[in-house]
């Protein structure tokens, strides 16, 4: 079984205007609403690649119902724990070219200790040998830095494999926790490491430093470049097909669902490597938050390009 943890979801709502305006009244010409979320867009793309998976995370309040039953309609099965408050709803404004936008995000409901016992506690009680767990996003209020950690030193304990995908102090904390497999971006790992990533050369000695820190396997995603895998053994780049990009937003929790599946079924790290750019290089060519399909994914693996 593959688990995804999004501790801090929204329901995320978009409008799309003719042109950014101020002090003045906008109107809009579509609209969406989208479950937000790093492990719901992995649970997607999962979906899509016909895996089943189970969603976690706080919810509470009419966007907490929102979030539940949005994803068991899209056939995704959910084990939330309940709070009090309101799960957060974000705002963004966008031109129909995706040029110029406005973007309010809301900080979520304050989690108390209370709530944060009872969701490792359920976890623990779902681990089993050979699982694997995604752990994906930010921390919401109330919520230490540690968090992460303590799942991973609960899952890893069971059996169970756990991925990481964070950043900041709640990255470090999870390497330090002995996470399986981490996927910074290039970023996420500069700020991480303090080795700025100019090419491969410093990918890979950025990769190992976090290794040093206490990551067994390291991804990092390098956007249209494709990714960089990191093991004890052996190190790849996988090199993105060319497609016609449509929405980058997302790609890189599609890599994650799409790496997550193929080490689920056994695959190498090599070919878990080209599956995860597959999948993130089909959801980039999508419209809006959609995922690529199967049909098309196998066909963007056929052209990846690994070294």
């Amino acid at each position: 079984m593959i688990y995804t943890v999004t501790l801090n979801p929204a329901v995320d709502r978009e409008m799309l205007v003719p042109e950014i305006q101020y002090d003045t009244v906008l109107r809009a010409l579509d609209w969406q609403v989208d479950y937000g979320g790093k492990g719901f867009n992995v649970s997607r793309m999962l979906r899509a690649l016909g895996a089943p998976s189970c969603a976690l995370g706080f919810v509470g309040g009419k966007s907490g119902e929102i979030l539940h039953e949005g994803l068991n309609a899209l056939d995704i099965q959910t084990d939330f724990v309940w709070v009090e408050g309101e799960t957060r709803t974000n705002i963004s404004i966008v031109t129909p070219d995706h040029a110029h936008y406005l973007k309010v995000n809301e900080p979520g409901p304050e989690i108390s200790a209370a709530s944060q016992r009872e969701f490792i506690e359920r976890m623990r009680g779902l681990v089993r040998p050979d699982d694997w767990w995604v752990l994906a996003g930010s921390l919401p209020p109330g919520v230490p830095d540690t968090m992460y950690a303590e799942m991973i030193r609960v899952i890893e304990a069971g059996g169970a494999h756990t991925l990481l995908d964070s950043s900041g102090a709640a990255l470090e904390h999870g390497c330090r926790a002995g996470a399986y497999l981490v996927k910074p971006n290039s970023f996420e790992a500069e700020k991480l490491t303090g080795i700025p990533i100019h090419g491969t050369q410093d990918a890979l000695r950025a990769a190992a430093r976090i290794q040093e820190i206490g990551a067994s396997v390291v991804i990092i995603s390098l956007g249209k470049d494709g990714a960089m895998l990191v093991s004890r053994q052996e190190s790849w780049i996988a090199h993105s097909p060319k497609i016609e990009e449509s929405n980058p937003i997302g790609a890189g929790d599609s890599l994650v669902g799409g790496v997550v599946w193929a080490m689920s079924t056994g695959c190498s790290l090599k070919e878990a490597l080209c599956w995860g750019v597959a999948c993130g290089a089909a959801s980039a060519s999508q419209d809006g938050t959609a995922v690529g399909g199967r049909e098309l994914v196998e066909e963007l693996y056929g052209r990846v390009m690994v070294e």
